[in-house]
């Protein structure tokens, strides 16, 4: 039986679909964030690679209600799920700043989930408010100069003295060190009971002057190969003291819980990952549409228009690995070995597609001006950040009985 040719079923690539996690209310979001980052903080892009991203962005981004998404509304939150984080994380992509994007993760991501978790009602109210209304900026310090992936092996002593703790150490490799209020920071409680002499604390860093509280510096800030519209920071200690009230869930248990703070970290720099790469390849087809060579658009040319399919599996494959993992985290399983495979291969199909993107563009990628090789440098620290590939590697085979 014949069918006519308006019956036919044909292949509509530019369709919309619906989501498996995302509901319409995300795709709302996502809509108003990626205008406001478009119209208010990508034209910045440039200028933040040499001044660092300023504080007004936080606040505005308060403001609007975007670092609130996934935190109660007794809280000054929206009561999100765990999807509106990641909504958040593509959107911010589109900056065209992975050091705006990092910062602003720290603060929302990294420090004050944990506080929602495992804080005091009076933490809370100290910390997490003001942390969601912009008010105060955060900072995690756990990495050190002798001791990084080995969190066990930190230095940074926090030692009882009466209803206080006096805290003698330093961190290295801090994002937002150099401006933060408050710093989440990783202490050792018992320096020779291994794992579970880590205490987490929240320290105040500057006081109600605004200036910084006695025997905390900033030791200097640190140059870098990328993510330039971030601030870095070595940060000292010198018997800092700290209430006891400040400790941040159970003394000696702050190697598990960093433990779980690393899992959303790793799942939500996953999907700045992927975000970075489709923003990477949007950019270069793009180009290749309209550069041409020999006659022709160079996507025109079968190789370069491999390079793209190649490009475009990886990408459509670390964006449903991070999805399937998120679907999982955000009802209520722990599924370490997942967020970690995700972390890892996202982060390696993020600079690969980097890395093509500047061949395809040849002499111009190498170029300031197209913005490619700011995404290359920024996105080679994703295999580093929050868990080196070797890291990962070795969580992923010991989770075999390895």
């Amino acid at each position: 039986m014949a069918t006519a040719a308006s019956d036919v079923l044909k292949p509509d690539y530019g369709s919309g679909r619906r989501h498996l996690i995302f509901t319409d209310e995300h795709e709302d979001l996502r809509e108003s964030m990626k205008r406001w980052v478009l119209d208010e903080l990508a034209p910045h892009a440039e200028e933040w690679e040499e001044t660092v991203w300023p504080d007004s962005v936080l606040h505005r981004m308060a403001e609007l209600g975007y670092v609130g998404l996934c935190f109660p509304e007794e809280y000054g939150g929206q009561g999100g799920d765990y999807f509106y984080s990641l909504v958040r994380a593509e959107c911010l992509s589109y900056a065209g700043s992975g050091g705006l994007g990092m910062g602003l993760a720290v603060h929302t991501d990294m420090v004050l989930p944990p506080i929602e978790l495992l804080g005091t009602e009076e933490q809370k109210r100290r910390y997490l408010v003001p942390g969601i209304k912009g008010e105060k900026i955060a900072c995690l310090g756990i990495t050190e100069p002798g001791a990084g992936s080995d969190v066990a092996g930190i230095r940074t002593t926090a030692r009882r003295d009466g209803d206080e703790y006096v805290i003698n150490g330093s961190k290295t490799f801090i994002t937002n060190g150099a401006r933060a209020d408050f710093i989440l920071l990783v202490t050792k409680t018992d320096p020779d009971a291994g794992h579970d002499g880590v205490t987490l604390f929240l320290v105040d860093l500057k006081g109600d002057d605004g200036e910084p509280v006695p025997g905390f510096t900033v030791a200097r800030t640190l140059e870098k190969l990328g993510m330039h519209a971030s601030d870095t920071a070595e940060l000292a200690f010198e018997d800092v003291r700290v209430p006891a009230a400040n400790i941040l869930g159970e003394e000696g248990k702050g190697f598990y819980h960093i433990s779980w703070e690393l899992q959303g970290e790793r799942l939500v720099a996953a999907a700045g990952s992927v975000a970075g790469a489709e923003r990477l390849f949007e950019k270069t087809l793009e180009y290749a549409k309209g550069r041409e060579a020999f006659g022709r658009p160079i996507g025109r040319f079968q190789a370069i228009r491999h390079k793209f399919a190649e490009m475009a599996t990886k990408i459509e494959a670390a964006k449903q690995l991070t999805y399937a993992t998120a679907w999982r985290f955000n009802n209520g399983e722990y599924p370490v070995r997942e967020i970690t495979a995700t972390k890892l291969f996202t982060s390696r199909v993020a600079c690969e597609v980097a890395d093509e993107c500047i061949q395809i563009h040849g002499g111009y990628g190498y170029m300031k001006e197209y913005g490619i090789e700011r995404a290359f440098r920024d996105v080679r620290l994703n295999r580093i950040g929050a868990g080196t590939d070797e890291i990962m590697l070795e969580v992923i085979g010991r989770s075999y009985g390895l």
